[in-house]
């Protein structure tokens, strides 16, 4: 464990290293050092012209782009107010597909909005912990210029600017089952605060998206709810606006931006880098008329005609560009770190409230209008350019690493062609900015393309090259992992060495293991086998199985468990088809897409009693299958009441369950009271005792038969009792389906027992246990992803933090997070591995298989650590090979970060299974 924690910790140093993060802060007078012009007017405008004097931004957490777009769904046209108002007033409103950079976490998210930069994958960790934001923001530039500052809703913007809001109501964020505290704390603060006159910013973020999604999926009746809401909120709050936005209003030079932080797949998670994810909204409002023409060309990109509201265009922008594109429109200086581009689309919708000089003809006018603006905007990107060029230089000299020269001497080459073709006009100010020249608005499309060419090459630059990996570091984890691994191998030959007393090995069998191990292995190394390792430890588990299948044919011997097991993995396999499908709320039983599932109507009576019904009963087997063990062995002491504990809790989650279900099964005077946290808190609580009633027993036990000589505790009674300690707390976690997963793992683990009868040598035979062992950690494997995880920051079921609770704690949630992750992947196979071992028919009359037990437990966990070694391993090293691959962040990063926390979770529970056992 000391190993493998120092090989990672040096792994992750050198792979996981965030960008460095400069202090420096951009100031008004840095303008006066570019090229470019500055604001004829400087008490106004510090590096650009302010184009609005007040803005509201309204942050609707997870908004997925459809929702606010032309897709017919149910849920997809209930933000029609966005829709109606881009069609009634083209010139002055318009909808983006706004296109985010992941990891698409909240926080990473808004840190990216405020910054301009890019997120890191390390700072996802800091997601339940928002640091404060030390670099240079927009929201800094605002309060460092007299802007005031007014805040509501996640208290997740108080974390990361503590001290930059002259009144702020933030409202806890991490409670995912309340879906309306946080909303409905916006909009009472939100819509009197739109009469007030003592903020230039408004930020409203509301939350109740996001968690509708998280715990009941993007389609889903409170889904719909939401979106009704914030369509009436939307409404209110342009109805305001637009009451006070004639000449000499409050509102007469606002503009309105709602837009959302990120995406939602269809089961309401996030965090990775599908379109689902990365796509969201964002819909722009200008108060005032428009006095100029709007970019061109911008009118004629991704238009559609709606039946109703005639002919509607869709805009687009990089979440990247958000930052500058802000700070160009208020007219403060761009963040130091910020590598965006202002948005040409957004800002001309800003700058058309501009009142340009009247020309005579209209025709004039218009064309006046648009070489204005396009000469301005080219000073802008001039601006703008200079920025990220200075930031650029700064960033390569101070920082350990940098950008290559061969990239530097490029984006410089880039920026020199750029400013020389500024240069060409830069001295006669006049001229270049002059109305009437058709040469002046040739050369400021030159300009604009050319500017826009380095900043679009930057961006590129930034998002494949951003990480500084330091190889070294790597180099010295995966050396280290390796030294693990050969110690492993030690460890495994004495052991062979003592087991086998020097008759040879089975060949066939040990290879077979090592194939198996191997080939799971290997295919780490490629990103599609990746997002298929439940598919391909399926597959490899049904090999092992057929095969031992046929031995079981030829020697007519447990040809029932062969059979059963072949069974158990067409099952397991169907679902982690259904498990991994994005489109699936949850896992198996639950709501599937119909197009993935022809067929089958998911609303059916058929398909719901059938759900619920498998799952009430596979619970009930389990509580038949633990009572029975009970009386067949005897037990005796304080295992023996574990046992019975556990069985009480199933009983009661039974009931729990039984409550919620739709169909009557006559308890409903009991609904009211097992609803609610009562139950979980009760599962909770008695897993702790019944853990430290097994630790107490365990040292009574052991000092009793040091004093006395007595027996130890039968060692099927000690590992059931483990094991039976952890099964209801996992169970209330996973939700109904996990019933079924956990019956499948009782099955899975008999299975593997019995046929351990086929092996031909002695019963301490060294290759007995090899292929069982590997066929378990295969299991393992399948019910991660069974149960409807994957190794992905959206693959983590939220929800189930809050099983029990309603406040959030950070140390209790991610404590309950953790163990419905890895519960029945890797907490119960790794304490009811013994029972695997000890369960095979040639230990069911051994009188003295407590003293042969210990020396089975070591056996079989240096086995099992040792599998899970070597995949970590091979997970390094892929992420070592494939870091400069296109999908590093989107899926070998969060496979290694799986992983190793997988590995280190596997040693901890494997030291402690040790201690208990041993």
């Amino acid at each position: 464990m000391l190993l493998h924690g120092t090989a990672i910790l040096f792994f992750t140093r050198g792979f996981l290293l965030t960008r460095s993060e400069l202090s420096q802060y951009s100031q008004c007078d840095d303008i006066f050092e570019s090229p470019c012009f500055p604001p004829t007017t400087t008490s106004i405008g510090c590096w650009t012209e302010p184009s609005v004097d007040r803005l509201v931004i309204l942050v609707l957490d997870a908004l997925r782009f459809d929702l606010s777009s032309f897709f017919k769904k149910p849920w997809m046209d209930k933000l029609d107010v966005l829709l109606e108002l881009a069609s009634q007033n083209r010139s002055r409103a318009k909808i983006f597909k706004a296109v985010a950079d992941p990891p698409t976490t909240s926080l990473q998210r808004l840190k990216g909005l405020t910054t301009g930069g890019l997120p890191t994958f390390i700072d996802v960790g800091n997601s339940f912990g928002a640091p404060e934001i030390v670099e240079d923001s927009w929201i800094h530039q605002l309060v460092r210029n007299g802007k005031r500052v007014v805040m509501m809703g996640d208290d997740t913007w108080v974390q990361l600017f503590p001290d930059h809001f002259i009144r702020s109501h933030p409202f806890p964020s991490f409670n995912v089952k309340d879906l309306h505290t946080v909303d409905n704390g916006c909009i009472e603060n939100l819509i009197p605060s739109l009469h007030e006159k003592d903020w230039d910013v408004l930020i409203a973020h509301f939350l109740g998206m996001d968690h509708a999604g998280h715990i009941f999926g993007v389609d889903s009746s409170p889904m719909i709810e939401k979106l009704e809401q914030y369509n009436s909120m939307i409404k209110e709050v342009v109805g305001v606006l637009e009451g006070q936005s004639g000449p000499g209003g409050l509102h007469e030079n606002t503009m309105l931006l709602v837009m959302g932080d990120h995406g939602q797949t269809l089961n309401g998670d996030h965090g990775g880098g599908t379109a689902e994810e990365v796509e969201t909204a964002l819909f722009a409002l200008s108060l005032k008329q428009l006095l100029s023409p709007q970019l061109s060309e911008a009118d004629s990109l991704n238009c559609r005609i709606d039946e109703t509201r005639g002919q509607i265009c869709i805009g687009s922008i990089q979440q990247l560009d958000f930052a500058a594109t802000v700070c160009a429109m208020l007219g403060i200086p761009f963040p130091f770190g910020s590598i965006g581009r202002v948005n040409p689309e957004l800002y001309s919708l800003a700058t058309g409230s501009r009142n340009y000089k009247v020309v005579s003809t209209a025709s004039d006018q218009n064309r006046a209008g648009v070489d204005k603006w396009t000469e301005e905007y080219a000073n802008v990107l001039c601006i703008n350019s200079w920025q990220v060029k200075k930031y650029i230089d700064a960033y390569s000299s101070m920082s350990l690493i940098g950008f290559s020269d061969k990239d530097l001497w490029r984006l410089s080459d880039l920026y020199s062609k750029a400013d020389d073709l500024w240069s060409a006009t830069a001295k006669d100010k006049s001229y270049h900015m002059s109305h009437g020249s058709s040469e002046s608005s040739a050369l400021a499309k030159m300009q604009v393309n050319a500017f826009s060419l380095f900043l679009e090459s930057v961006a590129e630059l930034a998002r494949s090259n951003w990480t500084e990996f330091n190889l070294k570091m790597m180099g010295i984890g995966f050396f280290i992992m390796l030294g693990s691994l050969y110690l492993y191998l030690s460890i495994n030959n004495r052991l062979e060495k003592h087991f086998t007393q020097g008759r040879g090995m089975n060949l066939f069998v040990v290879t077979l293991a090592g194939l198996m191990v191997l080939i799971r292995s290997f295919s780490l190394l490629s990103n599609s086998f990746i997002l298929e390792e439940g598919r391909v430890a399926s597959f490899l588990l049904a090999t092992t199985a057929l095969l031992q299948l046929r031995i079981a044919i030829s020697k007519k011997t447990v040809i029932l468990e062969g059979l059963l097991l072949c069974a158990l993995i067409c099952l397991l396999k169907f679902s982690i088809e259904l498990g991994q499908l994005k489109q699936a709320v949850n896992s198996l039983f639950l709501k599937i897409d119909p197009s993935k599932n022809p067929g089958i109507a998911v609303n059916s009576l058929f398909w719901i009693y059938s759900s619920e019904v498998a799952q009430i009963s596979a619970l009930m087997i389990l509580v038949s299958v633990l009572y029975s063990f009970i009386i067949y062995h005897s037990s005796r002491g304080i295992p023996k009441y574990i046992v019975m504990i556990a069985l009480l809790n199933f009983l009661l989650i039974l009931a729990f369950w039984a409550s919620d279900s739709p169909i009557s099964l006559g308890i409903e005077l009991l609904a009211g009271t097992l609803k609610g946290n009562l139950v979980p808190r009760i599962t909770y609580a008695a897993g702790v005792l019944q853990l430290s009633l097994l630790v107490i027993s365990e040292c009574i036990i052991r000092k009793r038969s040091v004093i006395s000589g007595d027996p130890p505790l039968d060692p099927r009674v000690k590992a059931l009792a483990m094991v039976s300690a952890w099964s209801p707390t996992i169970l209330i976690l996973s939700g109904k389906q996990g019933s079924l997963s956990l019956l499948a793992l009782l099955i899975g683990g008999w299975c593997i027992s019995r046929l351990m009868a086929l092996a031909p040598d002695s019963n301490d035979d060294f290759s007995r246990y090899v292929l069982p062992v590997t066929q378990w950690s295969l299991v393992s494997v399948c019910m991660f992803f069974s149960s409807g995880h994957w190794c992905g920051f959206d693959g983590l079921r939220y929800a189930a933090a809050f099983v029990g609770f309603d406040e959030f704690h950070l140390f209790r949630q991610a404590t309950l997070l953790t163990i419905d992750t890895f519960g029945l992947s890797l907490i119960l196979p790794v304490f009811g591995l013994p029972l695997v071992l000890i369960g095979a028919p040639c230990y069911e009359r051994t009188v003295r298989l407590w003293q042969l037990f210990p020396f089975l437990v070591v056996q079989g966990y240096v086995m099992y650590g040792f599998i899970w070694a070597v995949s970590a391993t091979f997970t390094m090293l892929c992420v070592w090979i494939q870091r400069r691959h296109l999908m590093v962040w989107g899926v070998f990063a969060p496979k290694f970060v799986f992983d190793v926390v997988g590995l280190l979770l596997t040693d901890l529970t494997i030291f402690l299974s040790a201690l208990f056992y041993v």
